[in-house]
């Protein structure tokens, strides 16, 4: 990753996290309205109000930096901070009552990550990475651990949908392979990745604002992130994502991912 963060946007970022998770939590569990986007992907007003309470807070603390939001949009795209949201990441979760779900804040210097947050509003829990710092959750060191090979990792993936075409069979291939695979997570299962309770996360088809926080959370864990082919994550990734503790069980996923 780059260079340090000043220690006034670290701050920054908490505030951010800390003004979405009321609005998220006052809608949790609620009967709230569900809006279909154009990729059928479901939206609610809690994902909105949560976005749009940290972009108030960015226009007026650093009214220069870029902001690039998964629900209103980017502004100042190419200036050398920008700010990466998504209010709820997990919105099928939130929307069934499941408090697996997590606000993600990210922060790019120059197109790469350098700060990130992975924030559950619900249970009060709050990953974060900050460039050349050991990762935290709640305020107290995380390290990744150990997992020398695949028979005895423990996987995760989010759903069978972000696996299209013959990306399905490659996941397939490494999923029969580990000791233990689940369905489901979200951004969480990055965070149990970095807190040492799981081993490798494969994922597919995700965004800039699905990935850009869990790289600095990931990193400063001392695990690696990257695409299926083990390049840096950034603005122009292709949305796969391998995310692993140890980096033996890294190069044996990414073996079969990238074939």
């Amino acid at each position: 990753m780059a260079g340090s963060v000043p220690a006034e946007l670290v701050a920054l970022a908490h505030r951010l996290a800390d003004a979405a998770r009321p609005v998220v939590a006052r809608h949790f569990r609620t009967p709230v309205a569900i809006d279909d986007k154009s990729d059928k992907t479901p939206v609610t007003i809690a994902d909105r109000d949560a976005e749009a309470a940290m972009r108030s807070l960015l226009a007026q603390a650093v009214p220069e930096h870029g902001v690039f939001g998964e629900e209103h949009g980017v502004e100042r795209a190419d200036a050398e901070y920008v700010w990466v949201l998504d209010p709820i990441d997990g919105t099928k979760a939130f929307i069934t009552g499941l408090p697996i779900f997590g606000t993600l804040i990210a922060l790019l210097h120059r197109g790469k990550p350098v700060l990130g947050v992975i924030d559950q509003p619900i249970l009060g829990e709050r990953w974060l990475g900050v460039a050349g710092q050991p990762s935290t959750f709640n305020g107290k060191p995380i390290r990744v651990r150990a997992c020398p090979s695949l028979d005895r990792a423990y996987m995760y993936s989010t759903a069978p949908i972000m696996f299209p075409g013959e990306t399905e069979q490659r996941h397939e291939t490494v999923a029969r392979q580990v000791k233990l695979f689940r369905w489901g997570g979200d951004c969480y299962a990055y965070g149990l990745l970095a807190s040492g309770h799981v081993d490798l996360v494969v994922e597919n088809s995700m965004k800039l604002y699905d990935f850009a926080a869990l790289v600095p959370v990931i990193t400063g864990a001392g695990g690696l992130i990257t695409d299926w082919r083990g390049r840096e994550l950034d603005m122009t990734s292709d949305g796969s994502v391998l995310a692993a503790g140890d980096a033996a069980v890294h190069r044996a996923a990414s073996h079969i991912l990238a074939a």
